[in-house]
């Protein structure tokens, strides 16, 4: 924000201009009596009557002229070009320290004070004029008297009737009414012209009145005038009959051509085909045509070759009237008016001439000027016709005026050169034509002052972090000072981290607490120099950590909100809390703790949203929740849906390239809504398609949104709470931003070598929201690095790539990308380094050596290759080697190429894994990114021998009772020539325990061995090694077993066949069956029981015993308890037979809760089986007796 220091010397504000050499900044003159004390001001005009002044007849005149100065300025008048002698009319008081004009008419007229009156403001350093001031008394005259005459019309005829109100000042303000003052209805057949008049476009019956009544109402007086009643007789010629006819028209005939009276359109207003209306620029423009027709004519409007201008047009009066406010010079030309009906249609054509009194392009502006500066006057105005631009110093026509050496007029220009103390004086410009004049006053004031720093000294300036910090720094001096910063003692310069403003106000747009510290500024100019100190506090933001969240209390409960906040530590913040943006009501129900709200006994008006204001000095934080009161019964569930989506989406705060959004949220459905998801629609570069834009808090309504240049956004808002995102709210209305030059360059700029000629350059392009503006076209531009050469540079559009060709072989480039549009280029680019095509190498590795050291390695060493004959950028070398053959035999095929990569700076290396006793060719070449380059001549080496490989296919064969045969292959790989082999073996026992080795020395023609006097039955391990002069190879083991003896293979019987271990197995199995026999017998034996006694003790009908012929229940008799067991079985059914106990051991035994002694006797009580066994048919089991049991286990 740019802060303007004001320049004045009497409280007033002046702009004032330095010039030193060359035309300099506005020195701006700060309003502090301290530093105002003493400086010089020449008068300036600070208030003025309207040049057009109307006055009252009844109150006094009052003209208005003050002005400022130093010293203060004394004042006069001039009244129609000659001095006025204010002192001289004792109607006539000047106000003191003032130059306004208090004229007392009481007993006077008005009339003898108007004319035009100039107010001429003067001290010792010039004279400032006020407009010409031209003063008129308002009139307000009576009607003329007139007799008016009845009017008689025929039915359908048009008709004019006439107001021509008495000329007022200002005019009058005209309309109809009756004699019951009401307003005349008016509509597209009856109006209003603008002139006064009231017109029909044809007359019916209803016309027929006597009470048209024209009134004019002057608004200064506020006085209402009426026009004598006109009657109007409406005729109906059709309706009378040829004798009434007569005696009324006394023989004038009234027909038309058409029986009916109908006829197409002519213009009543203005008449004829064309008319021409003059109006000047920032008027209003009032064009009218009223037509005369029957049917009655529908009015419409058109500019011929053009558009009537949008958004400054409107009809009035029924169409009949168009309206143009704010008149520009592109508003002239042709207007058409169409009048139509069924029968026809006419038009008439307006021409509209705009003039324009003058108006200023560039008025004269102050300038306060050192000793020996330069500086200029500018007055520049327009019109139509141009004006005519005349100056003058003081008051006085400029060539009237004394001569001054240092003062000339160019282009109508004021030039000033070295000008000199006291030369101080006041300028008047004036452009004039004949629609009016301009006139402004600018004062020279020559000082010579030192500088001055206006804000305060140590002056703290405090703000939250992430917010915009200004430092202050108003300073004084003539000549204009220059402001240099510092922080703590390191100088700040305009650039990204702050922005000094042409104020030097130093500005940092997102201060962090890096930025806290002490900042000097020190003002400067040719009379000396002050510094002052002021210091920046950074300070941490008030947020509120925990909010309040939604509550559903019953009533005569306690409700309590939270409000924890974080805030910078030497700030205190305080709590405000609101109940529906009201304050909370006055009521000891309502606990204000530090950091929460407490609601005791609640009641239903305490529904509502409770919102928390936590404020500092600095800055503050809000947030705010629902309470609904519920009655203080058990309540259904809540069902908790997703919200409604927002509505009444709003845009306001339409800047260039911000706009703020605000939206009305839907219904929570019992979830509180978390945040709001803000998305947007480019319709011009993406329609249809929605991105999300923001995100903001569930208790915000607003937000204010950054967007890109040249973009027609849409924007929808989405609401979230616990169950989901909401549906999107209806789209708002489109807003356009303008277009602007691109701020960001493509993107990924790559400069790649594709052949050896070329360069490719590569961009990512920029998106359709990115160009910001139409026209999108990339300058690529590239040149030698490093080379005394000019940019090469071309244009493209909708492509984002560019080769280069004829360029030399590897040679770095510059390359820089530019976005640029119809609007401007983009930021300055970044400069990528990036290399042409390579070639292949043109030189092969010399000096090739190989170093054999032992059979399987080699050393080769090389000389690199010079970096000229590269053609590119050296990747490596390639060391390719291959086996030719053996030294021992000859290969069947020759062995692939082996190659191996080594980096650029390496010369040497090694080469393993190669095969003993073998003759390899190996060259060298190097690379790049093109390919290989020549390949070195090939370089042929042998390597010694080495140890065998080890012998192939061992195997044991031919085995006897204490001997066997050992056979084997020679090696795949001799690896040199074979001297023997070394044999050993051992054998293994049981356990896997190896016993003594045995060695053998065996001829190299040998590949078998036959070995006697060996163990029977057991098993041998045998080792096999090759043998060259390089020592013995690779070991190979297998192992083999002697055959079993047949005497001692006889000697083993299976024992499971044996006889007396099968008779064993036997008696094993039948003892083991009797002691099962004894056990069960043992279980089942029994003794007396007391059933009957049991039974008479219970007498329960349901558990009698059931005599077998009636059925009826019968007693236990004491010799059942004595009967001996039954020795038949249990029926197969599983039944006993009727005559047997109903009592048994297996209902009172096995029943479940019966027990036995270890005698086996019962110990338990009557069961309950026996009585489900009798009520279900009395179908109960016999115990079963030991012969039972023997047959069952049969």
């Amino acid at each position: 924000m740019d802060r303007k220091r004001s320049c004045t010397l009497c409280g007033g504000a002046v702009m004032l201009l330095l010039l030193l050499g060359h035309m300099t900044n506005a020195l701006e003159v700060p309003l502090d009596p301290k530093v105002l004390e003493g400086l010089p001001q020449p008068p300036t005009i600070t208030h003025q009557s309207p040049k057009d002044y109307i006055i009252d007849p009844r109150e006094n005149i009052i003209i208005h002229c003050e002005a400022k100065g130093k010293p203060h300025p004394s004042f006069s008048w001039t009244r129609n070009g000659t001095h006025f002698d204010v002192e001289k009319d004792s109607k006539v008081i000047m106000k003191p320290n003032s130059g306004t004009l208090v004229i007392d008419i009481s007993g006077e007229k008005a009339e003898a004070y108007e004319g035009v009156y100039q107010c001429i403001a003067r001290n010792e350093h010039g004279s400032a004029l006020s407009n010409n001031i031209v003063i008129r008394q308002s009139r307000s005259p009576l009607w003329s008297k007139e007799k008016v005459e009845p009017i008689t019309v025929q039915r359908g005829m048009s008709l004019v009737l006439q107001c021509r109100p008495p000329a007022g000042l200002p005019p009058p303000i005209v309309f109809w009414m009756d004699n019951n003052f009401q307003r005349l209805p008016q509509n597209s057949r009856v109006s209003q012209a603008l002139n006064g008049d009231l017109y029909f476009s044809n007359v019916l019956m209803d016309d027929n009145r006597n009470d048209y009544i024209c009134y004019a109402r002057f608004p200064h007086t506020q006085t209402i005038q009426q026009k004598q009643p006109i009657t109007v007789n409406v005729l109906d010629i059709e309706a009378m009959n040829d004798t009434v006819l007569a005696a009324f028209l006394n023989g004038s005939d009234f027909w038309g051509d058409s029986p009916s009276g109908e006829r197409a359109p002519t213009f009543m207003q203005p008449p004829g085909m064309h008319s021409t209306s003059m109006v000047l620029k920032g008027d209003t423009l009032q064009l009218e045509c009223i037509a005369d027709g029957l049917p009655t004519p529908d009015i419409s409007w058109s500019k011929v070759n053009g558009e009537l201008p949008s958004g400054r047009f409107s009809f009035h009066s029924f169409q009949k009237t168009l309206k143009i406010t704010e008149v520009t010079d592109a508003d002239g030309g042709d207007y058409r008016c169409l009048a139509r009906n069924r029968l026809g249609s006419n038009h008439h054509i307006i021409t509209v001439v705009v003039r324009a009194a003058p108006f200023w392009i560039s008025a004269p502006q102050n300038l306060i000027l050192a000793p020996k500066e330069s500086g200029m006057l500018t007055c520049r105005a327009d019109g139509n016709p141009k004006p005519t631009v005349t100056w003058s110093v003081n008051g006085i026509p400029i060539e009237n005026s004394h001569k001054d050496p240092s003062r000339k007029i160019e282009n109508g220009n004021i030039i000033l050169s070295a000008v000199q103390t006291g030369s101080s004086a006041v300028y008047q410009c004036n452009a004039s034509n004949e629609y009016g004049y301009l006139l402004g006053n600018a004062f020279v004031s020559v000082l010579a002052e030192p500088p001055r720093v206006l804000t305060p000294p140590n002056h703290v300036y405090s703000v939250i972090t992430n917010s915009r910090a200004l430092l202050d720094c108003a300073s004084f001096g003539s000549p204009l000072p220059k402001i240099t910063w510092f922080k703590n003692g390191q100088s700040v310069v305009d650039g990204d981290l702050y922005i000094i403003h042409k104020n030097n106000t130093i500005e940092i747009n997102v201060a962090r607490p890096l930025h806290s510290g002490k900042y000097t500024c020190i003002a400067s100019n040719s009379l000396g120099n002050k510094e002052n100190h002021v210091y920046l506090e950074v300070k941490e933001p008030t947020r509120i950590l925990r909010q309040p969240e939604y509550k559903v209390v019953q009533r005569n409960s306690v409700a309590e909100f939270e409000c924890k906040v974080k805030h910078d530590p030497t700030l205190i913040p305080s709590m405000i809390w609101l109940k529906d943006n009201m304050e909370l009501p006055d009521d000891s129900r309502f606990e204000v703790g530090s950091d929460s709200l407490t609601i005791r006994d609640v009641r239903e008006d305490d529904e509502g949203n409770y919102t928390c204001i936590r404020n500092t000095t600095l800055d503050q934080d809000s947030a705010s929740a629902m309470l609904t009161v519920v009655e203080a019964t058990p309540t259904p569930p809540i069902i908790m849906e997703q919200p409604d989506p927002p509505t009444d989406l709003e845009l306001t705060d339409q800047r260039e390239h911000s706009v703020r959004l605000t939206w009305t949220p839907g219904y929570e459905n019992n979830s509180p809504i978390q945040l709001f998801l803000i998305q947007y629609e480019d319709s011009l570069h993406k329609p249809g398609v929605w991105v999300n834009m923001t995100e903001v808090s569930g208790t915000r309504t607003t937000v204010n949104l950054e967007l890109s240049p040249y973009v027609y956004y849409s924007f929808r808002v989405l609401a979230l709470n616990e169950v989901g995102l909401s549906q999107p709210s209806a789209p708002s209305r489109q807003y356009r931003t303008s277009p602007a030059q691109p701020d960001v360059n493509p993107s990924d700029v790559e400069v790649i070598g594709t052949s050896p000629d070329s360069l490719t350059i590569t961009w990512r392009e920029l998106t359709g929201l990115e160009s910001n503006g139409p026209g999108l076209q990339y300058n690529v531009s590239w040149r030698q690095k490093d080379v005394d050469q000019q940019w090469n540079s071309l244009s493209l559009a909708n492509v984002s790539q560019y080769v280069v060709t004829g360029t030399p072989t590897f040679t770095p480039y510059e390359v820089t990308v530019q976005a640029v549009n119809d609007y401007g280029p983009g930021p300055t680019p970044e400069v990528v380094l990036g290399y042409s095509g390579e070639d292949l190498p043109t030189m092969a590795p010399e000096n090739v050596k190989v170093s054999v050291q032992n059979g399987t390695m080699a050393v080769v060493s090389w000389d690199a290759v010079p970096l000229s004959t590269v053609q590119g950028r050296l990747n490596g070398y390639k060391v390719s080697y291959w086996k030719l053959r053996s030294l021992h035999k000859q290969d069947p095929e020759p062995k692939k190429p082996q190659e191996f990569i080594f980096q650029e700076n390496e010369t040497e290396s090694l080469l393993l894994g190669l095969h003993p006793y073998s003759q390899y060719n190996l060259n060298i070449r190097a690379f790049n990114g093109k390919g290989d380059g020549p390949s070195s001549p090939n370089q042929i080496f042998e390597t010694p021998e080495g140890v065998p490989g080890p012998p192939a296919d061992l195997k044991v064969e031919n085995l006897n009772l204490d001997s066997l045969v050992v056979k084997w292959a020679p090696p795949v790989e001799y690896n040199g020539h074979l001297t023997g082999y070394l044999f050993k073996y051992q054998p293994i026992n049981t356990t896997d325990e190896l016993g003594p080795l045995k060695e053998l020395l065996l001829a190299a023609n040998e590949t078998s061995i036959t070995l006697d006097n060996l163990k029977h039955s057991t098993r041998y391990k045998f080792y096999l090694n090759a043998k060259t002069v390089k020592g013995y190879g690779p070991t190979v083991t297998e192992e083999g077993v002697t055959i079993m003896d047949e005497a001692m293979t006889s000697k083993q019987v299976d024992i499971a066949t044996q006889g007396w271990f099968i008779g064993l197995m036997c008696a094993i199995a039948l003892l083991i069956l009797v002691l099962l026999i004894v056990c069960f017998i043992k279980r089942n034996k029994g003794g007396k029981y007391p059933v009957k006694e049991k039974e008479d003790a219970h007498q329960d009908p349901e558990i009698q015993p059931m005599k077998e012929d009636d059925g009826t229940f019968g007693e236990y008799s004491d010799t059942e308890d004595h009967k001996p067991l039954k020795g038949s079985r249990t029926p197969s059914n599983g039944t006993v037979k009727k005559d047997d106990s109903d009592d048994s051991l297996v209902d009172y035994g096995e029943g479940g809760d019966g027990q036995f002694n270890e005698d086996g006797s019962f110990i338990g009580q009557y069961s309950g089986k026996k009585e489900k066994d009798t009520a279900e048919g009395n179908e109960s089991s016999e115990a079963p007796s030991p012969v039972n049991a023997m047959n069952s286990f049969v």
